[in-house]
């Protein structure tokens, strides 16, 4: 499934090939876009096949499970017309793009109420709750992902773990780890089962020690890859495990924190700050190996679309870029779009952005090749700024149960006002003698408003 290549021993950083049965091959280091309910955001799924060359994409299972188990959720009882099941078809993935699936979202809501010693909490669109490793294997089995992240014991939202607290994550992931090994093995063939990575806690080698030695011991023949959370502990890991391609949910904030983390041996990536970018109107702007640059003043990594100068700017959003957005469009519209809230803006941003990204990791394999990585990260550090541009203009409207509502127009997550309101309108029927037009007219007049407030 994962093929390591041979690199120079002078260069950090390590090529490799990750091969599914049915996907496209996607070659190493590289990324995976992140979606939201099974999409990846501003990009329709037709736009997604037609105009990115993204390899596959991360999905949560929170995103999908609602009020699981006590309800069944669609998605577990959706079949499409030709007869097929689970999550591919229903968000209209195509069969070349490899699908991966994890508990929670990246990056993680942090959840108010804890883990428990048989759950995860987790946050879904009806609130938090806990997920077992049970429901969670069964949401997998119903699913069918091509790899399959495990559920690990971490405090998302926590930057220290006191020493009971690391013990009790070491413990718990190992017994729900082997659990949902065991449950899959069981549950589905060896030709329909999905990869599985294993989560690597965000600890010190040392100190998951034990939980190492049983990835290493009767559970290795099980184990496809790693999830890693903490890129630092990558050189201490076991010699049985360095072989397996690592997945990264460290949420690299900036394209040099990507770098660093590809040094010390990741393979493939989350990343977060494209749709950052996205939303704060920025095009991302820089290449690897970095372009020649004179100048004393460092590059900006992007383009704030926003701003008044692109009004009459008809050059494409990237010079040289050969992405839809810049071949097709030019600033001048794209800052248009921004300014009249045209998601068509937000669209071609998206598509540029991830485009950036297709060629930056590109060209990162073809400096890993020539034994130049080093070198080149020290000339990018050179020509770059180390941060992203910060946000001037106002993004869309962000929505999505793992936002808070705001601004006019936005639903109100306010039970108790929503029951008033409808007590309300029940009295005001009742006094119409149910007559729908009387109801209409006697709405203002009923005193509404001040029942709610």
């Amino acid at each position: 499934m994962f093929a390591l290549r041979a690199v120079r021993s002078q260069c950090s950083g390590r090529l490799g090939t990750l091969n599914l049965p049915g996907r496209a091959l996607i070659p190493t280091p590289n990324y995976i876009a992140i979606t939201s309910r099974g999409a990846v955001p501003h990009i329709t799924q037709d736009v997604y096949k037609n105009s990115t060359d993204i390899k596959g994409v991360y999905a949560a299972v929170e995103d999908f499970i609602e009020k699981a188990p006590k309800e069944i959720p669609p998605v577990f009882s959706y079949k499409s017309p030709d007869g097929s099941t689970g999550l591919r078809p229903f968000v209209a993935l195509p069969d070349e793009s490899t699908l991966i699936l994890g508990p929670r979202r990246v990056p993680p809501v942090a959840c108010p109420v804890s883990n428990t010693p048989t759950s995860m909490a987790i946050f879904t669109s009806v609130g938090f709750t806990q997920l077992s490793t049970s429901d969670y294997t069964d949401a997998v089995v119903k699913l069918q992902p091509d790899i399959v992240v495990g559920m690990a014991d971490i405090p998302f939202g926590a930057e220290k773990y006191s020493q009971k607290r690391s013990e009790a994550m070491t413990d718990r992931t190992t017994h729900w780890i082997s659990r949902q090994i065991s449950a899959l093995t069981s549950a589905v063939t060896p030709q329909t089962r999905p990869a599985f990575f294993v989560p690597i806690l965000p600890l010190p080698a040392e100190t998951q020690r034990w939980y190492l030695e049983d990835l290493c011991g009767d559970l290795h023949p099980s184990l496809s890859g790693l999830a890693i959370y903490d890129p630092s502990n990558l050189p201490t890991l076991p010699a049985p495990l360095q072989q397996l391609p690592r997945l990264a949910f460290t949420n690299p904030a900036t394209p040099v924190d990507l770098l660093r983390q590809i040094s010390l041996g990741i393979d493939v990536f989350t990343v977060p700050f494209i749709g950052a970018a996205t939303d704060a109107g920025i095009a991302l702007d820089f290449r690897f190996p970095a372009p020649a640059h004179d100048d004393a003043a460092l590059r900006p990594l992007g383009i704030d679309m926003w701003l008044e100068e692109h009004a009459t700017d008809v050059t494409p959003l990237s010079e040289g870029c050969t992405c839809y957005a810049c071949t097709d469009h030019h600033r001048a519209f794209l800052r248009h779009l921004l300014v009249a809230k045209e998601m068509l803006g937000w669209v071609l941003l998206q598509i540029h952005n991830h485009h950036v990204l297709d060629e930056f990791f590109a060209g990162v394999r073809r400096s890993v090749e020539d034994g130049r990585f080093d070198e080149d990260v020290a000339g990018f550090e050179r020509v770059y700024e180390s941060l992203l541009p910060a946000k001037t203009g106002q993004g869309p409207r962000v929505r999505g149960y793992q936002y808070r509502s705001q601004g006019p127009g936005e639903s109100k997550r306010n039970p108790a006002g929503f029951k008033t309101l409808d007590d309300a309108a029940e009295k005001v029927a009742e006094s119409a003698g149910n007559n729908p037009v009387n109801d209409v007219k006697d709405v203002e007049g009923a005193g509404l408003a001040e029942k709610v407030e």
